[in-house]
């Protein structure tokens, strides 16, 4: 396996601290390598044809159910072992999460990601990534992997900053876009082709009450 590890003072990800420092979310619109960002594009089409992406739900735990009418992606939810490319992601965003806790003193812990597909003219409506009843997630984080996208396929994500303006994000392969989990309204918007990303949280222990 070809090793994706690299160092928590590397520039790039130092560029990414300062951004949350200093406003909160961080664009960076070369991130991953082409090949890798290939291969995870052919991941996600494979599992894809294979019917392993599911409706995405809204909510958490016994709530949780499938909104069209909120979000319209297809996910699975990624595990350790399962392809060489998810792993070799998976190792990059480590290398990530210990530059956050490095630079910013997050106490963050883990990372779970999920592939996201959706389709031709499937949305994502205005919302925020942490849950109200669960104070884990504390920075996202979205990679594209969609080639040759133009701004008249559509598919931004759109951010809706403090200040009251609002940002897009166009969803170019081997991008990514990192911002503070529970302060940061975003939403997606349709497109006319396949979207595919991989979307993901770095998570904190939580403050859960101690069951006695």
């Amino acid at each position: 396996m070809r090793a994706m590890r690299i160092s928590s003072d590397h520039p790039l990800l130092l560029r990414i601290v300062d951004d949350l420092a200093d406003r909160g979310w961080s664009q960076q619109d070369i991130f991953l390598p082409e090949s890798l960002t290939g291969e995870l594009a052919l991941e996600c089409r494979k599992r894809a044809a294979e019917g392993e992406l599911a409706p995405a739900a809204v909510g958490r735990g016994p709530a949780q159910e499938v909104r069209e009418g909120i979000r319209g992606d297809h996910i699975q939810w990624l595990e350790p072992g399962q392809a060489e490319p998810c792993d070799r992601y998976m190792e990059l965003m480590d290398s990530l999460r210990q530059a956050l806790n490095r630079g910013l003193f997050l106490g963050l812990e883990d990372f779970e990601s999920h592939f996201a597909l959706y389709p031709p003219g499937a949305f994502y409506r205005k919302h925020v990534d942490r849950f109200r009843d669960d104070d884990k997630r504390m920075v996202s984080a979205v990679i594209y992997l969609n080639d040759d996208w133009l701004p008249e396929h559509g598919g931004q994500l759109r951010m809706f900053l403090k200040d009251g303006a609002q940002y897009d994000v166009q969803p170019n392969g081997g991008s990514l876009v990192v911002f503070l989990s529970g302060d940061m309204p975003h939403e997606v918007l349709p497109a006319t082709r396949d979207r595919l990303s991989l979307t993901g949280w770095f998570r904190r222990r939580g403050s859960e009450p101690f069951e006695l």
